[in-house]
């Protein structure tokens, strides 16, 4: 019989080979494609970590990710890797299990709807603590929007409802509303862009929130993202500055985390 972890990463496989063979069978060119490397440093608030350090404690750590995405006329499709504290045992004795080597993974879907701006859209994401044997993977799939301003600005934001599956609860949690928006702009003859990515989840199981949280229940809206600066040298070299930020997430009920992290990007796409 197989495990529930050997389960899901068979689900994730096949998902990725489905994709794989969905984008052969298309004889379309990419409209669009990116892929990078990077080396991120997540520096946490000291307030995040006090508040935290009776409830799924936070240190600072160092990832390595692969990133990419691709547009056709039809879909897009987004993802990345992030290997967490990677020279790091899978139990960092002496973090007391903090700095555990840990891994999350995320792909993201809008297949459009003929030439509207909506979608049907769906996302994965994955996340495992090989230290705590840990793991939570959240799916989603429901209806998404995209549109670009006069101004180059542009936002596709999302609805969704939501399943997990994790070892402490597996069915339906709720619902997920988000959005990624970008930006592109010049200053000192350099290239900038400012991104965000957002998440907001509402209306999760009782029994989800009870367990899946370390030393408390959570409350039944959580919020989770980013606000990121990147400045564009070259082609090649990608650097930045992210505010990362949550609240009832991560393992932490009823508090609010924030985060800076420092990175610097490798782009062969």
């Amino acid at each position: 019989m197989s495990s529930p972890r050997t389960t899901s990463l068979a689900a994730l496989g096949a998902g990725a080979l489905f994709a794989f063979s969905a984008l052969q069978a298309n004889a379309a060119q990419p409209l669009w494609s990116f892929g990078n490397v990077s080396l991120n440093y997540l520096d946490w608030s000291s307030g995040t970590e006090r508040r935290t350090a009776d409830n799924a404690a936070k240190s600072d750590f160092y990832f390595i990710e692969l990133e990419g995405g691709v547009g056709f006329e039809w879909g897009e499709f987004y993802g990345f890797v992030d290997l967490e504290n990677p020279s790091h045992d899978s139990f960092d004795e002496g973090s007391d299990g903090r700095d555990n080597r840990r891994t999350a993974a995320k792909v993201t879907s809008h297949i459009y709807l003929s030439d509207s701006p909506f979608s049907v859209y769906a996302h994965i994401y994955d996340f495992r603590d090989y230290g705590f044997n840990s793991r939570e993977q959240d799916q989603i799939l429901g209806a998404g929007y995209r549109h670009t301003f006069d101004n180059g600005l542009w936002i596709k934001p999302f609805l969704g409802a939501a399943r997990v599956q994790s070892d402490g609860y597996t069915g339906m949690n709720g619902y997920m509303a988000g959005w990624v928006a970008g930006y592109d702009f010049t200053a000192f003859e350099q290239n900038f862009s400012v991104t965000n990515w957002h998440e907001q989840t509402f209306d999760r199981d009782n029994d989800y929130l009870e367990q899946n949280f370390v030393g408390d229940r959570a409350g039944v809206v959580g919020t989770n993202g980013a606000l990121s600066l990147w400045w564009h040298p070259s082609e090649l070299i990608t650097t930045g500055v992210q505010y990362r930020y949550a609240n009832n997430k991560l393992g932490t009920p009823n508090d609010y985390q924030n985060a800076m992290i420092y990175s610097i990007k490798l782009n062969f796409l």
